[in-house]
């Protein structure tokens, strides 16, 4: 069987209809926020690149350099001058040995500041400077344009800023690594000497769709939190900075994770039980059906639409068998190919027998004699 030349392809294309786009921006309690959806959208957005205080936000970018300057199995021993840091702890003890895995987590779950500072200095070969250095490097490399650390906990000091475009791009960058995406998911944490340590993270226990996120709070930063939800094949990642209150901020960033879910639906966007194209055959035998072998399912954005491509022969010679490839569909949202398909026979079409093409040729002689006559 030979396929028509690529010239004598029939090539449609055509606009979907839309995806019915979800309601209006929720009022979100809180100074700033920032929402981005996994394929890249800005969903919502208020005073996002705007740089202020994000408390034990900063966590998340301490715990992203350690790990790409120690291993996990590293034993580091608390020195005496941390424990007395101030604010959230880890309830570390001077001169006890931890592995840089369980300091970690120590610092996620219960946001110790303790936890902090130990991996810091064990990182910064005792220099807290050295350590904030690798921060603000690792901030620029990420093109956290609006960032700048001053320490590796996050309490108030001049200097010390973020805002919550960045802490988004922050958090989303941690969450892709398995560890940490692990240890700020987690409720509650063990540590050596039967110390049972609880996030401050509240929307774990009680909103299911939340992945995992790192929570703050001090004077100038005001509640804050960096988290992913997911839900039906969704993420989304969002940030609120500065709310009145840590029940206010819960509600802020649920609100504002739960618009971002209802951003986007599951689309059938090749469907297999649709004839996408038809060629023609010859000597009077049937048309050919092109059809999806199976249907292909998107999360895609609502409010938007999508472009078909069909790209297929106007006629074949025969025979043509069942499944076989006669062509191609491609979907695209803007520029964006989101969904492809080989186009298939949906059934075999043998070749004329020669009774048939005879028959064929009489009457098509008759009537092309037919049309001299007249």
């Amino acid at each position: 069987m030979r396929i028509a030349q690529l010239a004598a392809a029939l090539v449609l294309a055509f606009l979907l209809a839309p995806l019915a786009a979800a309601g209006a921006e929720p009022r979100i309690d809180a100074a700033t926020w920032y929402l981005v959806g996994d394929d890249g959208s800005v969903l919502a957005r208020n005073g996002a690149s705007r740089s202020r205080a994000i408390a034990s936000i900063t966590k998340v970018m301490t715990a992203v350099v350690v790990l790409e300057q120690a291993s996990l199995s590293d034993v580091v021993r608390v020195p005496p001058r941390i424990t007395g840091v101030g604010e959230s702890s880890a309830e570390l003890r001077a001169g006890e040995q931890l592995t840089v895995a369980e300091l970690l987590r120590a610092m996620l779950v219960p946001s110790g500041n303790d936890a902090a500072d130990a991996l810091a200095l064990h990182v910064g070969d005792g220099s807290a400077d050295r350590f904030v250095d690798l921060m603000n490097a690792k901030a620029a490399e990420l093109g956290l344009t609006d960032t700048s650390f001053a320490n590796a906990h996050g309490l108030d000091e001049q200097g010390h800023v973020s805002s919550a475009r960045d802490s988004t791009t922050l958090v989303r960058y941690a969450l892709g690594i398995p560890f940490l995406r692990d240890a700020m998911s987690r409720e509650t944490l063990m540590l050596p000497g039967g110390r049972t340590l609880t996030t401050t993270n509240d929307l774990l226990a009680s909103w299911p769709p939340l992945v995992a996120g790192k929570t703050g709070h001090t004077v100038d930063a005001g509640w804050s939190q960096a988290a992913a939800a997911a839900k039906r094949g969704v993420t989304v990642y969002g940030t609120v900075l500065g709310s009145p209150s840590r029940g206010e901020r819960n509600e802020a960033l649920r609100e504002l994770l739960a618009y971002g879910l209802a951003q986007y639906r599951r689309v059938q966007v090749i469907d297999n039980g649709r004839v996408y194209a038809s060629a023609t055959t010859g000597y009077g035998q049937p048309d050919v059906e092109l059809v999806a072998p199976r249907p292909l399912v998107r999360t895609l954005r609502s409010g938007r639409s999508l472009l078909e491509r069909v790209v297929a022969p106007s006629s074949l010679t025969l025979p043509v068998s069942e499944g076989q490839r006669l062509g191609r569909v491609e979907v695209y949202d803007g520029n964006t190919l989101v969904a492809s398909s080989n186009l298939v026979s949906a059934a075999e079409v043998p070749d004329a027998s020669l009774w048939a093409k005879t028959r064929w040729y009489v009457a098509e002689t008759a009537k092309n004699l037919w049309g001299i006559v007249t």
